[in-house]
């Protein structure tokens, strides 16, 4: 069993050969979800395609629960549920691995198409916190769904494909940039400059709007009014990719926090069903407060544990806050990792480092742990321990020196309820970026984590 613990020597020199094997065959399926799963709609998707592959039936339609039985929750089509019923009653407590699906991006306006001097744009509000400049002169992919006056459901996934078009946000050319340059890097380009071009051309007694408008009619079946009944995200359409001659490491779009949800998924998928009821929840709106009814602020999972309890003769709002508080969760979203171009604003003792483990992290929150869980050292040692006997490759990690840094998960949500909770997972570089960038050994045992989490007694 390799070496759990270290500040000096990196996970895959820990590893022996049949380990660096899974590790590099897990990043290849890794890549493959990130670059299907642009979106949280389509990571809902592909998260049902796989656990219905694996057995897993809707929750909602369940009359009993027995051990054993996989059941699912899809809320809305942005949020889900899998859970692996435990031998021990639902109320003994269970065993939750919260990620969240959402990730920074540009979502279009309701009155998005407008013609300036010959260029058509979108105009976007950005969704998440993001260094506005870094999404310009970049290729852009506008995924998501209209609904037409009709009722009629249109889904809509432009710029992913090679021979699909993109959509692109132009920059001030260097050469007239003068009074531009003299700005903060915040103020160097606006949130209303985040105008994504999406057509030039016109035609015979048509504007270039016109044309469009006239393509999306005859394409699609939508009109301009339908854009205020739309759901359309731009997102980065790179493609995922390895990083160095080594291909140690993973670039790409929206890894913030879907190293952790693809970790989830795999680790309810294969591990072993447990003493206690396992529970992978994949969440929404987290990057803006995980507000509205996808998002953990709202019921849906009360009613889900509800529901699994009320299946077992149980289902009292008491039972629930019982349960709560009989229960574990690591709350898996990544933690910053220590850049060496950027030193100044990290604590290098304490903060991760890119290749060396799932970061376990005790607070978040900024400054004097304000939003923070705080987790207590009686659950910090339990975990540690079943990372340790499971020859989990781990290390511990903050957000930024102290008066620098700062960020928040779900940790505090679940807790309120009783919950035992741990901030837990991937360290990455180039966070809420366009092209976020890990290290495949870290992703691998955060997947080797949340297993042996679900497992453990």
């Amino acid at each position: 069993m390799k070496e759990t613990y270290s500040r000096t020597k990196p996970v895959w020199a820990r590893m022996n050969e049949e380990e660096r094997k899974a590790t590099m065959e897990y990043g290849e399926r890794y890549k493959k979800f990130l670059d299907t799963a642009r979106t949280e709609r389509l990571a809902v998707t592909e998260i049902l395609r796989q656990a219905e592959e694996a057995g897993f039936k809707p929750l909602y339609d369940m009359k009993e629960l027995k051990p054993g039985d996989k059941v699912f929750w899809n809320q809305k089509g942005k949020s889900v549920v899998l859970a692996v019923i435990g031998k021990k009653p639902v109320h003994d407590g269970l065993k939750i691995v919260g990620s969240h699906l959402d990730t920074p991006r540009l979502d279009l306006k309701g009155n998005p198409v407008h013609e300036s001097d010959g260029v058509v744009y979108f105009r976007t509000h950005y969704y998440g916190g993001i260094k506005k400049y870094q999404w310009t002169c970049i290729p852009m992919a506008l995924i998501g769904v209209v609904y037409t006056r009709s009722g009629k459901k249109v889904e809509i996934n432009v710029g992913m494909k090679d021979d699909d078009p993109v959509f692109y946000i132009s920059d001030l050319l260097i050469h007239m940039a003068q009074d531009q340059m003299k700005k903060t890097l915040a103020q160097g380009i606006t949130g209303e400059q985040l105008q994504a071009i999406c057509a030039t051309h016109s035609e015979e007694n048509l504007a270039a709007k016109d044309a469009l408008m006239k393509f999306f009619k005859d394409t699609y079946g939508i009109e301009e009014e339908d854009f205020a009944t739309a759901e359309l995200e731009l997102v980065p359409a790179t493609k995922s990719r390895d990083v160095g001659f080594d291909r140690s490491l993973i670039a790409s779009y929206g890894q913030d926090d879907r190293v952790c949800s693809y970790a989830n998924l795999e680790a309810i998928l294969h591990a072993e069903p447990g003493e206690y009821t396992q529970a992978a929840l994949l969440t929404d709106k987290e990057e803006i407060g995980s507000y509205g009814n996808t998002g953990m602020e709202s019921s849906y999972f009360v009613k889900v544990v509800m529901k699994m309890l009320a299946l077992q003769g149980n289902g009292s709002l008491l039972e629930f806050y019982e349960t709560m508080e009989n229960s574990e969760m690591l709350s898996a979203d990544v933690n910053s990792c220590m850049d060496p171009m950027f030193p100044e604003v990290t604590e290098k003792d304490n903060s991760s480092l890119l290749g060396y483990g799932i970061a376990l992290t005790k607070y978040t929150g900024a400054r004097g742990k304000a939003g923070s869980n705080d987790a207590n050292a009686e659950f910090m040692h339990k975990v540690r321990t079943i990372f340790n006997e499971a020859g989990v490759a781990w290390q511990i990690g903050e957000l930024g020196k102290v008066d620098q840094g700062g960020g928040g998960t779900i940790a505090f949500m679940m807790a309120d309820w009783g919950c035992e909770v741990v901030d837990c997972g991937t360290a990455m570089l180039s966070m809420h970026s366009p092209y976020d960038l890990l290290s495949k050994a870290d992703a691998y045992e955060t997947y080797l984590a949340y297993k042996a989490f679900f497992e453990s007694r």
